[in-house]
C-alpha cells in the first residue's frame, strides 16, 4: 500500500506521527463507453449550452444554480476567502463510548501507521482505546477541508473513519410506519424462531460477490478467446483531422454526383485518387485532337 497522507495524531501533550492508508478498495469491473462496431472509445467535449462553443478547461468555473434557475459564477478569488485548513494534525476532541456512534454517520475508512520513532505512543493510544471501549472524536483536514472522524481499533491497528456532518444525515420520516403499530405475539414468536435458526457469527470469508466473480470470468473468457478489438487511440488532434478529411471526402462525392460524374467506391485515398488521375489523362488527348482538326478545316 502507498501512503496517501502524512500527519500526526495529537491528544493532550502526546504527538504521534503517522501515515494514512486507504483501508478499502473497489474491485468492481470498470467499463468504458465504446462504439459497438469497432470498439473505439466514446469521447465528450465540454460545450457551452448558450453558444455551443467548445470551452477550454482553463475557462471553466464553478457555478451555483439558484432555485429560480439563475447561475452564480464563483471564481478562484471567491474560494480564497472561505475557511480552508491545511493542517497535518489529527486533533482528538473527545473520547466517547463506542455504542454512541451510529454507523450511519461513518464514511470512508483509513489505516494509521506510526513512524518508527512513534511506535510507543501509538501502541499506548491503541491499547487505551481498546481497554476503555471508546472511540476518539477527531478533526482532520483532508484536501483542504476540515472534517470530523473517529479513531477506533481493528485487528491491533488504529483505524480512522471519516464522519458525515449531522445535517448530512436525513431523517427517516415515513407516513406508512407508525410507532404505535406492533406485531402480534404469535407473529413475533415465529420471527424469533426464524432468527434462532439463522443465528451465527459473522465470517467475512463466507461471503463473496458472485456477480463480480462471474463478470470477471466472462471478460477473461472473451480475452482468451481472442474477442478483443485493438482500437488505436488518435494522438493529439488527430481525431479532428480524421473528421475533417471525412467531411471533405463527402463534399467531393456530392460535388461529383451533382456534375453527374461517377463517385469513387474505394475507401483508400490512394485507390480513390488513381481513377481521378486516369480520367484526367484521358481528357488531355481529347484537347490535342481538337487542336489538330482546326488546320484541316482551313485546308478544305
Amino acid at each position: 500500500m502507498r501512503a496517501i497522507w502524512k500527519g500526526a495524531v495529537s491528544f493532550g501533550l502526546v504527538n504521534v506521527p503517522i501515515r494514512l492508508y486507504s483501508a478499502t478498495e473497489n474491485h468492481d469491473v470498470q467499463f468504458r463507453q465504446v462504439h459497438r462496431e469497432d470498439g473505439g472509445r466514446i469521447k465528450y467535449q465540454r460545450t457551452c449550452s448558450i453558444d455551443g462553443e467548445v470551452v477550454a478547461f482553463d475557462d471553466i468555473a464553478k457555478g451555483y444554480e439558484t432555485a429560480d434557475g439563475d447561475m452564480v459564477v464563483l471564481t478562484d478569488e471567491d474560494f480564497k476567502d472561505l475557511p480552508a485548513r491545511t493542517s497535518k494534525e489529527i486533533a482528538v476532541k473527545q473520547f466517547v463510548p463506542a455504542d454512541q456512534i451510529d454507523p450511519i454517520y461513518l464514511d470512508k475508512c483509513y489505516y494509521l501507521e506510526p513512524d518508527k520513532s512513534a511506535t510507543k505512543p501509538y501502541v499506548l493510544l491503541r491499547d487505551a482505546l481498546a481497554k476503555a471501549d471508546r472511540m476518539a472524536i477527531v478533526t482532520v483536514s483532508i484536501r483542504t477541508r476540515m472534517t470530523m472522524a473517529v479513531l477506533r481499533v481493528k485487528d491491533g491497528v488504529i483505524v480512522m473513519q471519516t464522519m458525515l456532518w449531522p445535517d448530512e444525515v436525513r431523517a427517516a420520516d415515513f407516513a406508512n410506519i407508525d410507532e404505535d403499530q406492533h406485531a402480534t405475539a404469535q407473529e413475533l414468536a415465529m420471527a424469533e424462531t426464524l432468527i434462532d435458526q439463522l443465528a451465527g457469527d459473522y465470517e467475512p470469508s463466507e461471503y463473496e460477490d458472485d456477480y463480480a466473480i462471474a463478470l470477471q470470468a466472462l471478460v477473461k473468457a472473451k480475452v482468451e478467446g481472442g474477442e478483443v478489438q485493438a482500437a488505436e487511440e488518435p494522438e493529439g488532434e488527430s481525431g479532428q483531422v480524421v473528421d475533417l478529411l471525412a467531411a471533405l471526402a463527402k463534399s467531393v462525392e456530392k460535388a461529383k454526383a451533382a456534375r453527374g460524374e461517377a463517385t469513387a467506391t474505394d475507401d483508400s485515398d490512394d485507390e480513390a485518387a488513381a481513377p481521378a488521375t486516369k480520367a484526367g489523362a484521358k481528357k488531355a488527348p481529347a484537347r490535342k485532337a481538337a487542336a489538330k482538326k482546326a488546320p484541316k478545316k482551313k485546308a478544305s
